[in-house]
């Protein structure tokens, strides 16, 4: 007749230790992915706001080729005039 307390009981094969590095080994793969997803966020945030400061970049460029375009129209017109005054006085 037992009547002692059972601590633990090793009639189980070992299953205990495994399961118990099973349950470590999925709380380091979630520390880890959640790791790995932050520092993924991060660089996405910073690509952002570079590639916000090229699209202005960009847009500014634009307007400038516009305005240039424009003082290129007026100086064509301008030098047609010439030509005409000088065709006009031969």
């Amino acid at each position: 007749m037992n009547t002692g307390v059972v601590l633990a009981d090793s009639g189980g094969g070992g299953n205990s230790g495994v399961i118990a590095v099973v349950i470590i080994a999925i709380i380091f793969t979630a520390i880890a992915v959640s790791i790995v997803s932050f520092f993924q966020l991060q660089k996405h945030r910073a690509d952002s706001v570079a590639y916000a400061a090229y699209r202005k970049l960009a847009e500014e460029a634009v307007e400038k080729q516009d305005q240039l375009l424009t003082e290129l129209r007026t100086l064509d017109l301008k030098v047609g005039e010439i030509e005409r005054l000088l065709r006009s006085v031969e």
